[in-house]
């Protein structure tokens, strides 16, 4: 028996509560409203008297309430995160009502968080939970209307303006797509995966239309419409609105017939009933299936949940996190493809040390980074994984991954006036964050710049201004030349770096992509004339060899001849592409080909062998493979540091499980094959 807590006394939580009495396997123990009458209300209406809930006033009350193992949230959309987070950091499992968060940002943050707290996180698509639904996948599996071609899904209802209500305002996240347009997008999702043996699939193509309505803070859509292509050329049209109704059915055309289900998102409703799913065949009705159910829709999902908890893992269809993740993503390309956004996504909203989810960004007590230092910066040491700032398409993505990163230890930003060549999005994007977080001196700031063909000094004083002005700031930290240019003197680029070092632009200076014997050249002219030299360098690094440059120009430092000259040089090494862009992951193996960067840079017999010792050291240390490969570059005889990308925080979270591994001399030569036998 679960106990359960609800936040929020709305009608939603009504509904859920209503659905709890009608199962044995939870029962409602508390509930909070801000409102003390409102919370008082519903416990007498959705209590028993042998078991009355109990009434907080506050949401903070019911979390510190030790009766209270499950928390449902009924808020509006724009408090599911924050709370949801505080539910979770409470030590209590959590079923939030649909949308997990405004974007697939705030649900990374979410999932990130269960996941550290060890507690069952579930979005609460109800009808996700409904025999109704399990009924219609085994139809689909059973080829009864053989390859599915096409689905049809919408979700509409009819509503009138009003200031204030959380469906027409954008301060509320409002509108037709969050609140109900994610039960088609859902769906479709749901379909197209199990038409392809998957538990969902992920759409290849999006379009999109829609109709905004200007709420007092901001454009909320009246209606939206999407088609989205899946693999397999299955194509779904998907409508939502909250200003117009629309027949809600499900519709599933395939090469023998098609499914047409009436109440996909209801199924009996909220008490025992019957539903049905039907048959066409050559446009004449077939047949029909009725599924009988003994309880309401509420009542499965509390039982899913239930279930979820004791077995610790999501059941299929049940909203799992990878799933919540992809339908948010979705919804994001949806709202994208219309031109709506939220108040809540816009820089303005982000002001100060706070998260999205609104709480206080600080370095966390379980905080795993290191750090070294970078000769001729003075004042700060820089974090031994360096956060890349080019994968980051939105500011609430940005934010979730970078204010995750700083609370992780990390402190060091690596970007470049080449990165997204759309005006420079990526170092706008990070100066709108360190603007809006107000941490820039707390920072450490890598530029770069004066990539090919714009490898000349001028370009690097043109190229370091525009930089400057995207990030926000008079000065970066660390700058590196992103190419070498042999046709230009040495001289003359270590001239103008010393210059615009001495106008406060940076402290110190590398390159990237530069051979080693260019850098000696560079630094032996800058002891001649009384100059600095360069302090870093900013090459490729890993433990499975490149065999072929990832772009043209690039240059790796991954021979031992280059790692022997670092170490007597004493030259700090910023290493990129450093855990061989998924080498040591199951993304490859001797018969996995279909990643031809992968297969043209990495694979050799020698790297499948630094590969398997990998996997065997992680055996033994209860690591991954990937993990070994980080520490391995990090283990170098030289100032180390790798430069991350991660498109999220799962990603970020296994980057830094690298940290833990610590790795012997013998270890290390064994790894790269400089020792045959085993360092056991």
């Amino acid at each position: 028996m679960l106990n359960w807590g609800i936040i929020g006394a709305g009608n939603i939580s009504g509904a859920f509560a209503a659905g709890l009495k009608q199962t044995d396997s939870g029962a409602l123990v508390a509930v909070a409203s801000r409102d003390a009458a409102k919370a008082q209300a519903f416990a007498e209406q959705h209590g028993t008297p042998a078991c009355p809930p109990k009434a907080h006033a506050s949401y903070q009350a019911l979390l510190a309430d030790p009766a209270v193992q499950a928390v449902y949230i009924g808020l509006p959309h724009t408090e599911h995160l924050h709370w949801t987070v505080q539910a979770l950091r409470a030590g209590k499992h959590v079923l939030c009502e649909k949308p997990l968060g405004l974007n697939h940002a705030e649900a990374m943050i979410a999932y990130d968080e269960a996941e550290r707290a060890g507690r069952v996180l579930m979005e609460a698509f109800m009808y996700r939970c409904l025999p109704q639904t399990a009924k219609l996948l085994e139809l689909l599996r059973a080829g009864t209307i053989g390859e599915v071609r096409h689905i049809q899904a919408s979700f509409c209802y009819s509503s009138t303006p009003r200031a204030g209500s959380r469906t027409w305002e954008a301060s509320l996240a409002g509108g037709g797509i969050l609140d109900v347009g994610c039960y088609p997008v859902s769906m479709a999702r749901l379909i197209a995966g199990v038409a392809r043996n998957l538990p969902f699939a992920e759409p290849t193509e999006l379009q999109a239309m829609g109709q905004l309505y200007q709420s007092a803070s901001g454009p909320v859509d009246e209606w939206a419409t999407a088609t989205l292509r899946f693999p397999g050329n299955i194509v779904a049209q998907l409508s939502t609105a909250v200003r117009f109704e629309q027949e809600e059915s499900l519709r599933i055309g395939g090469s023998k017939g098609a499914l047409v289900v009436p109440k996909p998102w209801y199924g009996a409703g909220a008490e025992a009933g019957e539903s049905r799913i039907e048959l066409y065949v050559d446009e004449a009705l077939a047949q029909t299936w009725t599924i009988s159910t003994d309880r309401g829709l509420y009542a499965y999902e509390a039982d899913v949940f239930a279930q979820t908890v004791q077995a610790g893992a999501v059941p299929h269809p049940a909203m799992s996190p990878a799933d919540s993740l992809g339908t948010l993503a979705v919804m994001d390309r949806w709202r994208q493809a219309i031109g709506l956004s939220y108040p809540k996504e816009g820089e303005a909203a982000m002001q100060g040390r706070l998260s999205l989810a609104g709480l206080p960004i600080a370095r966390r007590a379980d905080a795993l980074m290191t750090y070294g230092h970078v000769p001729d910066l003075e004042g700060k040491q820089v974090s031994r994984l360096i956060m890349g700032v080019d994968n980051q398409e939105t500011l609430p993505h940005a934010a979730a991954l970078f204010d995750d990163y700083i609370e992780r230890g990390g402190n060091t930003f690596d970007t470049a006036w080449v990165y997204d060549f759309e005006g420079g999005h990526s170092e706008a994007i990070l100066g709108q964050w360190l603007k809006a977080r107000g941490i820039r001196d707390e920072i450490v700031l890598i530029a770069k710049g004066a990539h090919t063909p714009n490898c000349t000094p001028e370009g690097m004083r043109r190229e370091l201004a525009e930089s400057l002005e995207r990030l926000q700031t008079d000065h970066a930290d660390l700058y590196i030349l992103h190419r070498d240019n042999p046709k230009v003197p040495v001289a003359e680029f270590v001239e103008v770096l010393n210059e615009q070092r001495s106008l406060g632009r940076f402290q110190a200076f590398g390159g990237s992509n530069w051979s080693l014997e260019r850098v000696m050249e560079a630094n032996a002219y800058a002891a001649s004339k009384g100059l600095q030299g360069f302090s870093l360098l900013n090459n490729q690094l890993s433990l499975a060899r490149m065999q072929a440059p990832i772009w043209r120009g690039c240059v790796s430092a991954g021979d031992p001849a280059s790692r022997q000259l670092l170490a007597e040089q004493g030259l700090a090494l910023f290493a990129w592409s450093s855990q061989a862009r998924g080498f040591f992951t199951d993304r490859a193996g001797p018969d996995l080909r279909e990643d031809e960067e992968l297969v043209r840079c990495w694979y050799s017999a020698a790297n499948f062998e630094r590969r398997a010792r990998a996997q065997k050291l992680a055996a033994e240390k209860g690591v991954q493979a990937i993990n070994i490969a980080l520490a391995w570059v990090l283990g170098q005889r030289f100032p180390a540091f790798s430069l991350i990308g991660p498109r999220s925080i799962a990603e970020t979270a296994s980057s830094m499980r690298g940290l833990t591994v610590q790795l012997t001399a013998e270890e290390m030569a064994w790894l790269d094959l400089s020792e045959q036998g085993s360092p056991a």
